[in-house]
């Protein structure tokens, strides 16, 4: 979510004592959208023996919700936003006349009976370099964003009630993947063909989109992983332990024996 990194950022300008803006993380994100894993980086004139400490510290200002997994040096040349491999989103829907309230936070319901075996046939058009103008929304920044991006993967796999909608990009524009969604749920009500993805492609301009399909709510959506190639991952020499967090033993049992 957008305060989660908002509020690990702060939560690290508290520990660490540096400015806020040394702070940068990988992949777009909005107010309720969920993340399973978001990779970020930040610079500090500090230097530590044993990243133990600042892990434990971290998560302990951070809400229960959020938590940091893992702390380790980087390389001066790896950036979190732009050396990513790829990127990973899952989008939920329950496909259900009634939704289920354990998945109600985490997916989005959809009344209509879907038919999986089209949307998966529209989502094969996905997959490969296009210029993807026609699904993306207006960022609210002012960076310049290429709008080719490749697609190596778009998966539509049923499971019970729930479809589950998984891409993988190299990069995805704002609101790409739920952009992309939408039409993906107008092909399952069989309200427009599979082949109407490659017209809108074509077309270049978001306004074709949204004369067929609105942007799919962002509840559904989860960034499941940041990928990057393993040797930018790997911690320059000398530098200290990967922490993973500290695990916690007894000494010796404290209970009497009876």
């Amino acid at each position: 979510m957008v305060a989660s990194s908002r509020l690990l950022c702060q939560r690290r300008t508290k520990v660490t004592r540096c400015c806020r803006r040394m702070c940068t993380s990988g992949g777009w994100s909005s107010p309720t959208m969920e993340q399973s894993s978001k990779v970020a980086h930040f610079t500090t004139p500090f230097s530590y023996c044993c990243l133990n400490s600042i892990h434990s510290a971290m998560n302990g200002l951070l809400p229960p919700e959020i938590r940091v997994r893992e702390i380790s040096a980087a390389r001066p040349e790896f950036h979190a936003r732009t050396s990513t491999k790829s990127k990973v989103y899952r989008y939920k829907i329950y496909n259900e006349a009634i939704m289920d309230p354990f998945h109600n936070r985490y997916a989005y319901h959809s009344a209509y009976k879907l038919n999986p075996h089209a949307m998966q046939e529209a989502a094969n058009y996905f997959v490969g370099t296009h210029d993807f103008t026609s699904f993306a929304n207006a960022a609210h920044n002012d960076r310049e964003r290429r709008s080719t991006k490749k697609i190596t993967r778009f998966d539509v796999t049923e499971m019970g009630a729930v479809l589950q909608l998984e891409v993988e990009g190299t990069g995805f524009l704002y609101r790409q993947v739920r952009n992309m969604v939408a039409l993906l749920l107008q092909v399952g009500k069989e309200a427009l063909p599979p082949d109407i993805v490659p017209a809108i492609i074509a077309v270049r301009d978001r306004k074709e989109l949204a004369k067929v399909a609105l942007s799919a709510p962002p509840h559904g959506l989860c960034l499941m992983s940041v990928n990057y190639d393993e040797e930018i991952l790997k911690p320059p020499e000398g530098s200290p332990p990967v922490s993973f967090g500290r695990t916690h033993h007894l000494s010796k049992c404290k209970l009497p024996f009876y």
